[in-house]
């Protein structure tokens, strides 16, 4: 496998001499205009004595002009694609020094009331997220969100082989990537296709044909005046039925040119995507499914889109003087291309909807298989429906610097809890939050930040960051036993692995202990498996009760009046506690 920071390094450096390049092509381009522009008017104006010469001057010096302008279009796509690269590969070597805290934090997605969301570091500044979000359009970072929040235990070998494949392919994520990046949306898709989906045609059937039949009689009556075999003023009078007969149409043109104003660039950038998905050859179940249901019996998908995206841009063009005058008056432009909208819509608009989702699918995923990649070190825990629920060797978290990071050896079995103590900044919700990742990122599909993993599928709940409410006017002790009340409800149905860090913070010490105990044995009776962090040591004495509970804890040592932690994962209970030490150190007494 490639080394990550290496291919990010050198195709920087291949995308950026590409951009330079193209630039120099656009500068020629442009001068190259400017010099078909002069000549064009220069000829003209020298053989203006003889208007059908200057005409057919005319003609050439516009299709030589357009000519150049579309090659400078598409340099300049080309151009906006490569810097779109560069960009990509200079925001992965920042990311890889551990600077992403300036991007998406997707705190719209926390919820108190979901499994883990608001508890493990998932979402907000120098979150699990904000690390491994890559999406570039809203619904591929909502379905990114989607798959961290489901909770989900089934098909998980399924999705590892789809993100080990997307893993490696560097160079077709970032290429999908940078054609994502350069969507421009305006409308969210679930508004187009809701307009798609209840679009009222407005044009009679007659359209199919009739533009095609005035536009031929436009071309003879041009003809035969430009041969003096008839008057010119008939040109007039026939731009003017033109006009007419578009006028009819033009207040419900105007709104269907309105809508589909905000969606072409869009569609153009969608049809872009589904081809280069419909091009790649997929191995993986996941991806071909994905593949498959993009593709038509006649034609593929990215070529339909062109199709609209095409009829897009040339109702478009309406938006310019010259084009709407003549292009309605000499060939019912207008009525022409919303008829192909109109029929595209009547034909295709109950199938944009698997459209959009497999583009959204595949920039969530894209996401998922970047950071597999970059990641070797990781492993993809072996999936199993064995005894023991997690069995990882060095296991750490994956937010953590390696060379600074102390891993944990873990193995759990079902329906077993740990209760782990230990002094302040020992490293316990650390430790909480790593197990929790562990869980959340190996349902995903993803690797996880371990030398090994053995894992037995199991849903996540936890109760870490429990908050009163003045809004809801709830107590904080309420809020606590609102979230323990949910926590008791969700194991009647099915297993979960629970985290708790410290339960009943909110009420005195020895109501606590007596309350904290009951729920713990209500937990181990029932068929849930779970950790336990607390700085009560009374509650260790349950090991001594209950087979299925074991101690743990991190410890902290003072050295030459310095408090050392070693973050290192012990089995018993912690005797060293370090609060006074603090408060004295900090000389707050």
């Amino acid at each position: 496998m490639d080394n990550p920071l290496a291919y990010y390094n050198n195709h920087l450096k291949i995308y950026k001499a590409k951009a330079d390049k193209l630039y120099k092509r656009m500068t020629t381009l442009s001068l190259l205009r400017v010099i078909v522009f002069l000549s064009t008017g220069f000829g003209v104006y020298l053989s203006f004595g003889f208007w059908q010469l200057a005409v057919l001057i005319l003609i050439i010096g516009i299709a030589i002009f357009a000519f150049l302008l579309s090659k400078h279009t598409d340099v300049k796509a080309q151009r906006n694609f490569n810097n779109a690269l560069v960009s990509i590969n200079e925001e992965e070597l920042k990311i890889a020094t551990g600077d992403f805290h300036s991007r998406n934090e997707g705190l719209q997605f926390q919820n108190p009331n979901h499994f883990y969301s608001l508890d493990i570091d998932l979402f907000g500044r120098g979150s699990f997220f904000q690390f491994i979000n890559r999406t570039t359009i809203n619904e591929g970072t909502k379905k990114l969100a989607e798959a961290l929040l489901a909770n989900d235990t089934d098909n998980i070998v399924l999705r590892q082989t789809a993100i080990k494949e997307l893993s490696r392919k560097p160079k077709w994520r970032q290429q999908y990537s940078a054609t994502s990046s350069l969507v421009s949306v305006e409308t969210p898709a679930k508004d187009i296709i809701n307009w798609l989906q209840h679009y009222k045609p407005f044009l009679p059937k007659m359209m199919r044909w009739f533009p095609l039949v005035f536009s031929l009689l436009s071309i003879a009556i041009f003809t035969l005046a430009l041969f003096n075999l008839i008057d010119m003023v008939f040109i007039g009078y026939w731009l003017l039925i033109g006009l007419g007969i578009t006028g009819i149409y033009v207040k419900k043109t105007n709104i269907l040119s309105s809508n589909t104003d905000k969606v072409k660039d869009t569609f153009r950038q969608y049809a872009s995507l589904l081809n280069r998905i419909e091009n790649e050859d997929f191995t993986s179940e996941l991806l071909k499914e994905k593949q498959q249901k993009i593709q038509s019996d006649t034609k593929k998908a990215s070529a339909i889109f062109n199709e609209l995206s095409k009829s897009l841009d040339a109702l478009d063009n309406r938006n310019n003087l010259i084009s709407a005058i003549l292009g309605n008056g000499l060939f019912l432009s207008d009525i022409k291309n919303s008829y192909r909208i109109e029929q595209w819509i009547k034909q295709y608009a109950d199938k944009v909807e698997d459209w959009f989702e497999v583009v959204s699918f595949f920039d969530a995923y894209n996401s998922l298989g970047g950071f597999a990649y970059n990641h070797p070190e990781f492993v993809f825990p072996e999936i199993n429906t064995s005894q023991t629920v997690i069995k990882a060797e060095e296991l750490g978290h994956p937010l953590l610097n390696k060379n600074k990071r102390v891993d944990s050896n873990l193995s759990i079995e079902n329906e077993q809890f740990f209760i782990v103590t230990g002094a302040n900044m020992a490293g316990k919700s650390t430790f909480l939050r790593t197990v929790s990742l562990h869980i959340v990122m190996a349902n995903v599909g993803l690797p996880v930040c371990a030398k090994s993993s053995s894992y037995s599928p199991v849903k996540l709940i936890t109760s870490m960051r429990t908050s009163d409410s003045l809004t809801d006017d709830s107590s904080y002790f309420f809020s606590e036993l609102t979230r323990l009340k949910y926590i008791v409800d969700a194991i009647k149905t099915e297993p979960y692995f629970i985290v708790l860090d410290e339960i009943l913070k909110g009420t005195n010490s020895t109501d606590k202990a007596i309350g904290s105990k009951k729920f713990v044995e209500k937990l181990v009776a029932s068929n849930a498996t779970g950790i336990i962090a607390t700085h009560d040591l009374s509650l260790c004495e349950i090991e001594k009760e209950l087979d299925d509970v074991k101690n743990y804890y991190f410890d902290a040592k003072i050295i030459n009046d310095e408090l050392h932690f070693d973050y290192t994962l012990k089995q018993g209970i912690c005797q060293n506690m370090n609060a006074s030490f603090l408060l004295k150190k900090m000389e707050i007494v």
